[in-house]
């Protein structure tokens, strides 16, 4: 009996009402079986929502409704700069994240990944993680490394903070590596072309055939570096431009590695490979071209009077 009344009072209260929506779940509430009359589908069919006209045949133009707009929006609202300079963590304008694009620091994408790029992520990241990983079991403590500035000894402060003897021997320490773990796996982070240019100590135009050719194979714009100091025995006056240099970072890194490994490397006749021994302590690896194998690229290869 509660029941029944919860529900005839909910039915009042939907029939209170004669808007169409309303009639059409007052319809629906009564309704408890299928009786397979059309007559709550012809209901909602009638709906002025439905007799109204569409949106698509409705015409909009943003520049009129702006123009009737009463009060206009300020103009400073989607000018917004960040400032030019940081003026430290206290100052109450800071800079936007880099991510953000209103950061001046803002670079769009990476919208997609190199091969060579997407390999390393999937197959030599993995590899080199299980390769080099150190454990340390719950508890461990690490050992104390030793003093490495003296401390303050009798009343003769000469030996404050003074750096302590080197190993004997000629011995030179090994760099300090931390250790690996998954946030710190080795990868790639900088190729630097580089050639020196020996016809540029009498014509500077070999350094400008140089630095197309860098420009070309690299798709970055060479910068070239002067002497320093006389050598009277090449002939090299300080202040000459005798070396271009190419900087690649990110994609054009991975692009250039990929087609010197995948196109120009195999094209070498008896190529022996880069040297094992190349490199140091700190992660830099080295190897050269010749003028000859420059020349392999598909850059330089379809113009090779260059």
């Amino acid at each position: 009996m509660a029941l029944q009344e919860v529900t005839k009072a909910f039915l009042r209260r939907c029939q209170a009402s004669r808007k169409p929506v309303n009639l059409a779940w007052t319809q629906q509430c009564r309704r408890y079986a299928s009786t397979g009359s059309s007559q709550e589908t012809q209901s909602m069919e009638t709906t002025d929502f439905l007799q109204d006209e569409t949106v698509s045949e409705r015409e909009f133009d943003p520049v009129a409704k702006a123009r009737k707009r009463e009060k206009q929006l300020p103009s400073s609202r989607y000018q917004f700069r960040p400032p030019r300079y940081y003026r430290g963590p206290l100052h109450p304008h800071q800079p936007p994240r880099p991510s953000d694009p209103s950061s001046r620091l803002f670079v769009p994408g990476p919208f997609s990944l190199p091969r060579l790029e997407q390999t390393y992520r999937s197959t030599i990241e993995p590899d080199l993680m299980t390769m080099t990983y150190t454990h340390f079991p719950p508890g461990f403590v690490a050992p104390k490394k030793g003093e490495r500035l003296r401390s303050w000894v009798g009343d003769n402060p000469y030996f404050k903070n003074r750096p302590r003897r080197g190993p004997r021997g000629g011995q030179v320490l090994r760099l300090l590596r931390n250790p690996i773990t998954f946030r710190n796996v080795p990868k790639l982070e900088r190729v630097t072309v580089h050639t020196m240019v020996k016809g540029a100590i009498d014509d500077s135009a070999h350094l400008h055939i140089a630095g197309m050719v860098m420009q070309a194979i690299t798709g970055v714009r060479a910068t070239a570096h002067k002497t320093v100091t006389n050598v009277q025995g090449f002939g090299v006056r300080a202040g000459q431009y005798l070396s271009v240099t190419c900087d690649l970072e990110g994609e054009a890194m991975y692009h250039f590695l990929s087609k010197t490994v995948d196109v120009v490397m195999p094209k070498m006749k008896d190529f022996k490979g880069v040297k094992g021994s190349t490199g140091d302590n700190s992660g830099n690896l080295a190897f050269g071209l010749s003028n000859e194998e420059v020349a392999l690229f598909p850059e330089v290869e379809v113009n090779y009077d260059m």
